[in-house]
């Protein structure tokens, strides 16, 4: 059996130890310009109840095909933004016969995929577990949490791989209906994100009484629109479960937080802007999530700025 993961930064390289704590070392894909120096590394992780270090080979993307033939199982970790420019270009090297997991936070980059796969089969995850990276070769586990994933398109997952997946990642599991979980998470996501990074706060600030109404705007705008797209949810139990999240990770900081505090790419069009652009879609209004997204984006173009 064949693993490989494409995108090891902080989450990838989390995958890649509890896969290889269970005896399975994964492959790991980087862009030509991130090459280490040696076809293998040592990458470490550290916790509160441990330290560990793992060996692992790695394979430029621009490599020939052959050095792809053996793979089975692509989990690619990039940021949902990275998805379609980069995946497109690995696709054909890949065995008809390799399952692709796509673990990001967001939706929409999976229907850009989908055309491509020519038969192969297209899960999707999501994962609440957290991590930090700390150099480009260690990472530190911040959080435990829920990692789901499901079928989405095409062949489903070989059961030997579903197995090895829900061995291997501590509290994960199967769901036949994805996108149900996932839009479940988007809508944590779509509360906590924007607002911890426009005010450049942790997460457990956003439980102060001031910010409980913009939250809840915006989860009744999310079930408006998820409801038009065919999924159920409710607003009730989503905004207890935002405020849950909020309640375990208080002193974590969000994705969107970090990626703005260090000048990258935020995931916002996959979170916030995803909802604006299907409730235009439908010919609704997404007023909230609109003026999170454009404040998100006037903030990236600051630090571009600068």
């Amino acid at each position: 059996m064949r693993i490989a993961i494409l995108g090891a930064g902080a989450i990838g390289q989390l995958l890649a130890h509890q896969l290889a704590d269970c005896g399975e070392f994964p492959l790991l894909l980087v862009r030509p310009e991130h090459t280490p120096c040696r076809g293998q590394d040592t990458y470490h992780i550290e916790s509160d109840q441990q330290r560990r270090a793992h060996t692992f080979q790695w394979l430029s993307t621009t490599a020939d095909n052959q050095a792809f033939s053996e793979i089975e199982l692509l989990i690619v970790t990039l940021k949902a933004y990275q998805v379609p420019t980069v995946l497109p270009e690995l696709l054909p090297k890949l065995p008809l016969s390799c399952h692709v997991l796509l673990l990001h936070n967001g939706l929409g980059s999976h229907s850009k995929i989908i055309p491509l796969l020519n038969g192969r089969g297209l899960s999707l995850g999501t994962t609440s577990q957290g991590a930090l990276r700390q150099t480009p070769q260690q990472i530190r586990h911040t959080g435990k949490g829920l990692t789901q994933f499901g079928p989405i398109a095409g062949p489903m997952m070989s059961a030997p791989l579903k197995l090895l997946l829900l061995k291997a990642i501590p509290d994960s599991e199967w769901c036949d209906d994805i996108l149900q979980a996932l839009w479940e998470k988007l809508a944590v996501n779509a509360a906590i994100n924007p607002l911890t990074a426009i005010d450049n706060v942790p997460n457990g600030t956003l439980a102060a009484e001031r910010y409980q109404q913009t939250i809840k705007m915006v989860i009744n705008e999310l079930v408006s629109i998820a409801h038009l797209e065919g999924i159920s949810l409710h607003c009730d139990k989503l905004l207890l479960r935002v405020n849950k999240v909020i309640e375990l990770t208080a002193k974590n900081y969000s994705s969107m937080q970090q990626d703005l505090q260090h000048g990258r790419p935020t995931e916002i069009d996959a979170i916030n802007g995803y909802l604006v652009q299907l409730a235009q879609q439908h010919g609704i209004e997404a007023p909230m999530n609109q003026l999170l997204t454009q404040k998100i984006k006037q903030l990236s173009h600051l630090a571009d700025a600068l």
